[in-house]
Formats: C-alpha cells, sequence, structure tokens
C-alpha cells in the first residue's frame, strides 16, 4: 500500500472514530496502529538514589553540632532534602523505560522525555547476545537496551526488531559473544 493511501486511511479512520466517540461508541483501531510496547525496569538510579541518602544522613550523624545552634536532623531543610531524593527514587523506580515498535518506526522514552526514530532514520539494528540491543541512527547517538541496566525482555525484543527490519530493508546483524 502507498504512503499517500495510508495517510488517508488513517485520516479517515480518526474521523470516524471521533464520530463514534461522539456517538458513545468503542473506537475502532487503524491497522496501522497496532504496536509492540517492551517493558523494562529501572532498578540502578533508583539504588544509588537510596544508597546516596543513606550516606547522606549517616554524615550528617557525626557532623560537628554547633552548641548554639539547632542539631542537623531538627532543620527542615534536612527533611526537605531527603524526601526529595525518597521522591526522586521513586519517580524513576515507577516510570518504567521501554521501547515501542511500530510499523515503520520505534520509539522510547529518553531523559527529555518521549523519543522516535523513522524507519529510514535507522543505520543499523545489532543485537548482542548477552544481553544488549543497539539501535543505530543516521545521526546522533546509539540506543542501547539492556538486559542488565534497565531489564528488558531482550529475546522478545531481538525477534520483534528482526520483523521490524525485515518489513522496512534496515541491516540487521547479531553477534554472539566468543570465549
Amino acid at each position: 500500500m502507498s504512503r499517500s493511501w495510508e495517510r488517508k486511511v488513517r485520516k479517515n479512520m480518526e474521523q470516524l472514530n471521533k464520530r463514534r466517540k461522539k456517538a458513545g461508541l468503542q473506537a475502532i483501531a487503524s491497522p496501522g496502529a497496532a504496536t509492540d510496547r517492551y517493558r523494562g525496569r529501572s532498578i540502578i538510579l533508583p539504588l544509588f538514589l537510596l544508597l546516596f541518602i543513606g550516606f547522606y544522613v549517616y554524615t550528617m550523624t557525626w557532623t560537628p553540632v554547633d552548641p548554639d545552634g539547632p542539631a542537623p536532623f531538627e532543620t527542615p531543610i534536612f527533611w526537605l532534602t531527603v524526601a526529595g531524593y525518597l521522591a526522586l527514587a521513586a519517580l524513576f523506580w515507577f516510570r518504567r523505560p521501554y521501547l515501542l515498535v511500530g510499523k515503520d518506526y520505534v520509539g522510547t522514552r529518553k531523559f527529555t522525555g518521549p523519543k522516535t526514530l523513522t524507519a529510514d532514520a535507522i543505520k543499523s539494528i545489532t543485537v548482542l547476545r548477552p544481553g544488549y540491543i543497539v539501535i543505530e541512527p543516521k545521526k546522533g547517538g546509539n540506543w542501547v537496551f539492556s538486559r542488565m541496566l534497565n531489564r528488558y525482555p531482550i529475546d522478545e525484543m531481538a525477534d520483534r526488531l528482526r520483523k521490524f527490519a525485515q518489513d522496512n530493508r534496515i541491516p540487521f546483524y547479531e553477534e554472539t559473544k566468543k570465549k
């Protein structure tokens, strides 16, 4: 199907879904809207922040205390600092990283927000068997998905990305670790 025809189908599907929503009916999913989302779990950064909080509390117990001033544990800024780092650790724990694979694009969440790459902006996809997937864009830095750091399901992602690469004529490399 040509790209212009796909755009027409998508536009008509959006109009139909708006009308169905107003009528109280369930929306119809367009065939191009089917995506696969692979979620990971960020463990390293929240763990590091919790260790940092523990170190901060520990160092505040052995700092010299001014006899005329308040103890470090009595100041509100101490508790605000601890609460802020706990909230940051919770944010990184509950905000799970993901890889979104559509028909002709891939997407993920970076520190600056959601990012997408279309198929023509991808140079190659490499699966490193110890547990890494590298998507190399034509411009910018590589996207690396790791089983160790973010607990991604690498095997499922590799199968889906292999099909994505075949459909969009992207070079796909699979490397195994040599002993």
